[in-house]
């Protein structure tokens, strides 16, 4: 029978402390991951109808993950030679990162150039004219993500470079908090996974606060204040004529219904069904309106 010795720390050695600061927590709360997933989701919709429409190829792209890592840790997860498009965000200081495998970015544009689905590509790095089509796509692409994250990044986000070593980018410092999703792309017969990372600091500002004592009265105020901004139909109503199936299936075209509503009694105002108020027959400018006389309480 084996049995295993716990680690120990060497006399004289120091022992290793890792620093947690806990105003940047290196996890998402569910209501913030929520909202960037929806995001994403959103993202990854329009990213495969650009692609479909750019490189000429059913293209679908899905989100799978969303998570909150460093940037070491996250590039420490990439292949050493890859497509890497690196994005400044104005007024940040780290930038975003976009990676993608470089032999999928080569036959994309070997389609966009009118190859069949079967061309073969070599793991290479892009010439001037394929370098110059990616750069067309990639800035397309960019703007479909500025317009799905909406206010979680309204600062601009503008294509910096494209590289192939994901381990000679830098970034963004190696501890910096960065959102990375996980995207699953299949254009055509060919299926790969792409990454994007944003800093941490250029979304997180915008989530807005969450707070866990959040208390059941508030929700209720939140509610009421919810419903009395919902829009409603309201209706102005005459007093109404009773008639019988027989009497209505013989009207025809020309007949008079005279209804009992005297030249004197106000208007009801109903909505759902329920006269809430009367009303008068009055103008808002050259439209006819209906000025409030009475309330109803029930």
């Amino acid at each position: 029978m084996s049995t295993t010795t716990p680690d120990r720390v060497q006399p004289g050695a120091r022992p290793r402390v890792e620093v947690y600061d806990f105003r940047r927590p290196t996890t998402l709360v569910r209501e913030h991951h929520r909202v960037l997933e929806m995001a994403f989701e959103s993202f990854a919709r329009q990213w495969g109808t650009q692609l479909t429409a750019r490189v000429r190829v059913v293209s679908q792209v899905a989100l799978t993950s969303v998570t909150m890592r460093t940037y070491d840790d996250h590039v420490a997860d990439l292949p050493t030679t890859t497509t890497v498009v690196v994005c400044e965000i104005e007024g940040v200081g780290p930038r975003a990162v976009l990676e993608l495998p470089h032999t999928d970015a080569l036959t994309w544009i070997a389609h966009m150039l009118g190859a069949g689905p079967s061309v073969a590509t070599v793991d290479r790095k892009f010439t001037d004219l394929e370098r110059g089509l990616m750069t067309s796509l990639l800035t397309e692409t960019l703007r479909d993500l500025r317009h799905a994250l909406g206010r979680l990044l309204e600062r601009p986000l503008t294509l910096s470079s494209i590289q192939h070593s994901s381990q000679l980018v830098q970034a963004a410092p190696a501890a910096e908090l960065m959102i990375v999703a996980e995207f699953h792309l299949r254009v055509g017969e060919r299926a790969c996974r792409a990454t994007l990372a944003l800093p941490a600091s250029a979304l997180l500002p915008h989530l807005g606060e969450v707070d866990p004592a959040d208390d059941a009265a508030d929700s209720a105020a939140r509610t009421r204040r919810h419903v009395a901004r919902s829009l409603a139909d309201v209706t102005v109503e005459l007093a109404a004529a009773p008639m019988t199936p027989a009497e209505v299936l013989g009207l025809s075209v020309g007949d008079v219904v005279r209804l009992p509503h005297h030249r004197s009694r106000p208007l009801d105002v109903v909505v759902d069904g329920h006269v809430l108020a009367r009303g008068a027959v009055g103008s808002s400018g050259t439209r006819l309106a209906c000025r409030i006389v009475t309330t109803e309480e029930n």
